[in-house]
C-alpha cells in the first residue's frame, strides 16, 4: 500500500496524437476533453501537436479535382482563443500549437498556459521548404518557469537541429515539449508506415535529444490525412536516459507516463552530466558550405 501511494503521488506528463482541423471552436472542445481526461489520470502537463488550433497547411493531392481546404486561421497571440486555453488548463500546464498572426506576417507558434495565464511562447525557427511561403522564421529559444519546473518548447522541424534543444537545456529546461505536424515522407512514402524514413527520423530524434540533453522529452504529433499528407502520430514521453516511457504508436490518443521530471533529470545528470562535461572552446564554428542552400 505504501508503495502504491508513492507511485500515485508522482505527477504524470502527457503527449497527444490527434487530428485537428480548421474549426477552432471544435479544436478547443477537443482540447478541453483531452485535458480533462488526462488530468483525471494524474497529468500535470499535457502537450498537443503543432497547429492544434486551426490545423496544418493543406497540400492538395496530385490530380485532385476537389476544392482545397483553406489556409489555417491566423490567431492573435493575446486573443480570446489563448484566453480560453488558459481557462481550459486550470491547474494543468498545457502546450498548444497554432498559426500566429503578427503585423509582419504569420508564424507557426506554440503557447504554454495554465489557469494563471500564459507561461511561455515559442515561434518555429527552422522553416522547412514546404512552409517557406506561409510562415516567417522565429528568432531564438528560451525556457520558462512552470509549476512542474523549467520547460522549453520546440515546433516540429526545430528538433532536427541539435542546437535548438541544447539552447533550451542550457537555459535550464528540465522538460522539453516538442510539438509537431510531422508527416510521412512526402516524396517516397514507405508501403508500411512503421518503415517510413520520416517516421524513423521522428522517433530517433525524440530519443536522441532526450539523451543528449538529459531532459524529459514530451513529443506530440498530428494524425490522419490532410490532402496528400499523412501524419503518423507517434506521440511519446521519453526518459532522460532515452527510454520511451509511453507512446501512442500509430494511433490517435494520449501517451501518459508518471515521471518526477525534476528528480529524474537531477539523478541522471548527477552520475554523468552531458551539459557539465561540455568543452565549448573545443568546438569550432565552421562556415556553411557553398553547396548548402
Amino acid at each position: 500500500m505504501l508503495g502504491r501511494r508513492r507511485t500515485s503521488s508522482v505527477p504524470a506528463v502527457a503527449a497527444v496524437a490527434g487530428q485537428f482541423g480548421r474549426d477552432v471552436g471544435q479544436c478547443l472542445e477537443r482540447i478541453a476533453r483531452t485535458v480533462e481526461q488526462a488530468r483525471a489520470r494524474g497529468a500535470k502537463l499535457v502537450v498537443f501537436p503543432e497547429a492544434t488550433l486551426g490545423g496544418y497547411l493543406y497540400e492538395p493531392r496530385l490530380q485532385d479535382s476537389r476544392a482545397p481546404v483553406g489556409p489555417p486561421p491566423a490567431l492573435a497571440p493575446d486573443g480570446e482563443e489563448v484566453a480560453q486555453l488558459a481557462r481550459i488548463a486550470g491547474p494543468t500546464v498545457v502546450c498548444v500549437g497554432y498559426t500566429e498572426a503578427a503585423p509582419e506576417g504569420q508564424y507557426s507558434s506554440a503557447v504554454c498556459v495554465s489557469g494563471d495565464g500564459v507561461l511561455g511562447r515559442q515561434r518555429k525557427v527552422h522553416i522547412p521548404p514546404a512552409e517557406r511561403g506561409a510562415y516567417l522564421p522565429g528568432q531564438g529559444f528560451e525556457a520558462f518557469d512552470t509549476p512542474l519546473g523549467r520547460i522549453g518548447m520546440l515546433v516540429c522541424y526545430d528538433k532536427v537541429f541539435p542546437e535548438a534543444a541544447r539552447e533550451l537545456s542550457l537555459d535550464g529546461a528540465q522538460i522539453i515539449a516538442s510539438l509537431a505536424a510531422w508527416p510521412v515522407c512526402r516524396k517516397n512514402p514507405a508501403p508500411r508506415i512503421r518503415q517510413d524514413r520520416q517516421v524513423r527520423h521522428f522517433n530517433v530524434l525524440d530519443q536522441a535529444r532526450a539523451v543528449e540533453n538529459q531532459v524529459v522529452w514530451v513529443s506530440a504529433n498530428q494524425t490522419g490525412r490532410l490532402g496528400r499528407l499523412r501524419f503518423p502520430g507517434q506521440a511519446k514521453v521519453v526518459h532522460p536516459d532515452g527510454r520511451v516511457l509511453a507512446t501512442t504508436g500509430l494511433s490517435a490518443g494520449t501517451a501518459l507516463a508518471r515521471v518526477d521530471a525534476l528528480g529524474v533529470v537531477a539523478d541522471t545528470r548527477r552520475h554523468l552530466s552531458h551539459l557539465g562535461d561540455r568543452r565549448p572552446l573545443s568546438y569550432r564554428r565552421w562556415p556553411v558550405p557553398a553547396t548548402v542552400v
